[in-house]
């Protein structure tokens, strides 16, 4: 165990969030997700859920600033507007680890083009349907970083 880090970060994720640039997308997937097929390395965290596994990203990885957009979820097939209890669950989480982002719902196959491109994919025991996630990093500014 490390002092400030997350419980539920591992080491291959925490190695994988310390590669990440600015711009680089993480994935957050439910079981159901197809992580396995779709390039990027696969993390596994099997027994957290979606939620946690998000809170312990937020924690410690910052939104991206510079563009429009810096989360997204998947929408419901078939009913666009729907927003599922995990979804909004996902959004007060990064409205309160992040600030002032909006959760953008993507179609469903939209959604898998952003995880093909991601970074990694970090496969979840979620088991609420539509669980999944895309977070854009942010930059660290110089009275964030760590001084001894």
């Amino acid at each position: 165990m490390l002092k400030g880090i997350h419980p539920l970060l591992g080491p291959d994720l925490l190695h994988a969030m310390r590669t990440m640039g600015h711009g680089d997308d993480i994935v957050i997937a439910d079981a159901n997700f197809p992580a396995g097929l779709l390039g990027p390395k696969v993390i596994r965290a099997d027994g957290v859920d979606a939620v946690s596994m998000a809170e312990a990203i937020l924690s410690h990885m910052p939104l991206d600033t510079f563009v429009p957009q810096a989360a997204w979820r998947m929408e419901v097939v078939g009913d666009p507007a729907a927003v599922p209890k995990i979804c909004v669950t996902f959004q007060a989480l990064v409205h309160r680890l992040a600030g002032d982002f909006t959760v953008h719902a993507v179609e469903r196959f939209a959604f898998y083009e952003m995880a093909r491109k991601a970074a990694c994919i970090v496969a979840t025991t979620e088991f609420r349907l539509y669980g999944n996630l895309v977070l854009k990093k942010g930059v660290l500014h110089p009275h964030e970083v760590f001084r001894a």
